[in-house]
């Protein structure tokens, strides 16, 4: 049914006009929250330390050792240029590498001077060096202050507060451990070069050739975690391969460009050493390895020549025929043969040893490639190294996991397959060779039985000998070869432009988005609390607000009030008000006449809960009808809360409640005002049983009597939201007038008054709109009492509580 009101009509509709408007309503909160926001803002930019980014570039190249031959070459490198740049951009992207630099340059160290808004990297600007006892333990992460008192002297001071502990690291061994504050506080004098022992720092101050002039002037050092240190380098530092080229260009962005400086071309330097030095290592571990050989040739070798000339000597023998000198001539080549394809023997076992046992395949160290001229070995290595930089690549941009990985092992193991197969069928024709040459050997051994004994023995002694001294006289030939590619060898990186400060200027970021961030933060908040206000909101704000909610006729609006008494007929009868009362007083009397209601009319005010203005508008309607010459009374049945006596300066000492209760007549209880052709019954003294009392027979005979005496009757009544005693007077009134107050009355209330009507337990019920501001913003009208003095109190005592310093800035928040 169209006139059924369920709860469905009393759902949280979101009111966007409402929302706007409110949101409006508080332009004085967001230009505060604006300023504070730009002034904020404001702070935060001057205070802003922009950083500086320098580069450096360099240039990666396949620099071969011209001295390298085939006989001489100790590495094979198939992988080309891209893998070695591919080796480079590891090495400067590796946290090992950026420990050196910071290792290299002592940066962990800060020199640090207070700015305007907070600490400056003085880095190479300060007039000394604070040079730390690399075997102790400094303090981390409190600047220590250096004040100087003239050119030679200083004081040291530190302030730890109330700090129990702190943190000290030894920069060697990177050991970090905590230790008591004993003197959380210190201030000591010292000179330049002095050790400073304390507990949390301990080295000397040395004088630069800076260090003028230096009388009051302060600076701090303060050490860093080593960790925390290297990782801020990390994050800051970048390299860019320029489109694939050689070329590669080292960024790093930090606050002090001397810093900057330093630290790109330490890096490069470190790369570059390092680089050669790993380049160098293949030639470093050749010699090692002929060294060892040729320690033990030469001991073998003194040995047998002692052995040679201790026979002769004792034989007298000093000359060998030429037949057995032919005969040893034989041996000692087929033992150089021999000692050839036992060193190629040797190459084939390093070379399997180093596919077994190692996982990076993009070098191929010596001497694990060397002597190895099988072409398929070598195109199979070659295969292998391209293979391995492919992955060396991928592992930049693709997952450990990816399938991609397991195809390149894949491949690297048949390759290795080959490889295995090639050296075991190669070491078995070697083997052969061996064999065979053995044979030669044999027989050319037997041929000298048939010389004397003592030109056998000699022949032996002597063929042993040329053959260790040809075997010292190879591992020399090599060592020599070794040492000549270690001294020529160069750098695969090429400098092409150093980092240096040619007055850069800072990188410096676009702050004044930060202001349309302010503003934009200010606006937040505001409509966060419009929107919440405007949602959990459900008082109505405007008569409009009450159509979707009730079916019963509006029959008048009342404006807002600014007199100081509720008797505003009377006081300004030329007002705004006054006039909305005398088109209520019209309205009224168009009712009745419609009702065909004759004789004297009655009239009872009631309203959701106390404070909507009923006690007003009872006062002044009743004034509307005696200023129209009607004898009317206007009676107070708000047994509970006794009112309206004030305001007329009448006692309320004997009232309603006094004829109810019959101990009063009609005359004890009627009141004369001022007013012509107004009378006031009072409630009177508040009773235990107000309810009962407006049910009984002498409520009937009240208004019988005043129907005989009065053209109207105004009956001021209790709210129905709390109470029931406006019910039980519906039958002896005429017309009902149900007061709602803008931004005071919620919606839910007028529930109940519609299952009233709609049942019809109450009659010729209309709405009574009080308060109405038109331009009164939403929010606004939370003070109870304006334009009602203490009528503005309600049942549960709100009235009467005073607000506090909450309240009050509640009301400067709504207003």
């Amino acid at each position: 049914m169209e006139d059924d009101y369920t709860s469905s009509q009393y759902t949280l509709n979101f009111d966007f006009k409402a929302f706007l408007l409110r949101a409006l309503s508080y332009w004085k909160w967001f230009v505060l929250a604006l300023v504070i926001g730009l002034y904020v803002v404001y702070q935060q930019n001057i205070r802003k330390e922009f950083p500086y980014t320098l580069s450096a570039s360099i240039s990666v190249q396949d620099d071969k050792n011209p001295l390298f031959t085939s006989n001489t070459s100790l590495i094979f490198n198939y992988g080309g240029i891209s893998g070695k740049i591919q080796d480079v951009l590891l090495n400067l992207k590796s946290r090992k590498h950026h420990e050196k630099v910071v290792d290299s340059l002592d940066l962990y160290l800060s020199y640090l001077q207070q700015g305007r808004f907070h600490m400056t990297d003085v880095y190479e600007a300060v007039p000394f060096t604070f040079e730390g006892d690399l075997e102790a333990f400094q303090v981390i992460g409190h600047p220590i202050k250096i004040t100087f008192i003239d050119d030679e002297q200083f004081t040291l001071s530190y302030d730890f507060g109330e700090s129990e502990s702190i943190a000290v690291q030894n920069f060697e061994t990177k050991e970090i451990k905590t230790l008591p504050v004993s003197q959380p506080q210190l201030e000591r004098t010292y000179s330049f070069g002095a050790y400073i022992n304390l507990d949390v720092l301990k080295g000397r101050l040395v004088r630069n050739a800076k260090s003028r002039h230096l009388t009051g002037k302060e600076f701090y050092i303060e050490y860093t975690n080593y960790n925390t240190t290297v990782s801020q380098f990390v994050d800051r530092f970048s390299v860019v391969n320029e489109g694939g080229t050689p070329l590669l260009t080292l960024r790093l962005t930090y606050r002090n460009k001397a810093k900057i400086v330093d630290y790109l071309n330490a890096s490069i330097a470190i790369l570059d050493r390092d680089l050669l030095q790993r380049k160098n290592q293949y030639a470093i571990n050749t010699v090692n390895f002929i060294d060892k050989q040729l320690a033990r040739v030469k001991a073998e070798l003194g040995k047998k020549a002692d052995s040679l000339n201790t026979f002769k000597q004792r034989n007298n023998i000093f000359d060998l025929g030429s037949e057995s000198n032919a005969l040893i001539k034989k041996i000692t080549q087929f033992e150089d043969e021999k000692m050839v394809l036992e060193e190629s023997l040797l190459y084939y076992d390093l070379l399997k040893d180093y596919l077994e046992t190692s996982k990076d395949f993009t070098n191929f160290p010596a001497p694990a490639v060397q002597g190895i001229s099988d072409s398929n070995i070598t195109q199979a290595i070659a295969q292998i190294i391209q293979l391995s930089g492919e992955k060396s690549k991928l592992e930049y941009s693709v997952r450990s996991d990816a399938a991609i990985f397991d195809d390149l092992n894949r491949q690297i193991e048949g390759l290795k397959q080959v490889i295995y197969e090639s050296i075991s069928s190669n070491k078995a024709n070697i083997r052969f060779q061996i064999q065979t040459i053995n044979r030669n050997i044999a027989n050319l051994e037997r041929e000298f039985s048939v010389m004397p004994e003592n030109q056998q023995k000699l022949q032996g002694i002597e063929r042993e000998y040329l053959l260790s001294q040809n075997t010292y006289n190879l591992y020399l030939a090599k060592r020599g070869e070794a040492d000549l590619v270690k001294a020529s060898n160069i750098s695969d990186i090429i400098l092409i432009e150093p980092a240096k400060d040619i007055g850069q200027g800072p990188r410096v970021a676009n702050l004044s988005i930060r202001y349309v961030f302010a503003v934009i933060a200010a606006f937040i908040p505001i409509l966060l609390v419009a929107f919440i206000v405007t949602f959990l909101d459900r008082k109505i704000h405007n008569p409009v607000d009450m159509e979707p909610l009730t079916k019963m006729p509006l029959l008048g609006v009342v404006g807002r009030s600014s007199a100081d008494s509720n008797l505003v007929v009377l006081q300004k009868s030329n007002s705004a008000v006054a006039e909305a009362f005398r088109a209520i007083r019209t309205s009224l009397q168009f009712m009745y006449k419609r009702q065909e209601v004759s004789g004297s009319k009655t009239v009872m005010l009631t309203s959701s809960v106390s404070g909507e203005g009923k006690t007003f508008c009872s006062i002044n309607i009743a004034s509307v009808f005696a200023l129209s010459g009607k004898k009317t009374v206007l009676v107070g049945l708000d047994l509970r809360k006794p009112k309206i006596f004030d305001d007329f300066e009448i006692q309320n000492s004997v009232g309603a409640v006094n004829y109810l209760i019959g101990q009063a007549t009609l005359q004890d209880i009627v009141q004369q005002t001022s007013v012509k052709n107004l009378d006031v019954i009072t409630s009177g003294p508040v009773p235990p049983n107000p309810s009962e009392l407006l049910i009984g027979d002498y409520m009937h005979d009240l208004i019988t009597d005043l129907k005989t005496q009065y053209d109207y009757i105004i009956l001021d009544t209790p709210p129905v939201g709390l109470v029931s005693d406006a019910l039980e007077l519906t039958p002896y009134v005429d017309a009902t007038l149900y007061v709602i107050r803008q931004d005071y009355t919620k919606k839910d209330m007028l529930k109940l008054i519609n299952d009233k009507y709609k049942k019809g337990e109450v009659k010729n019920i209309s709405l009574l709109y009080n308060f109405y501001d038109q331009k009164a913003k939403y929010g606004y009208g939370y003070g109870y009492g304006y334009g009602y003095g203490s009528y503005g109190n309600g049942y549960h005592g709100e009235g009467t509580k005073k607000k506090g310093w909450l309240g009050k800035l509640k009301k400067r928040f709504k207003g």
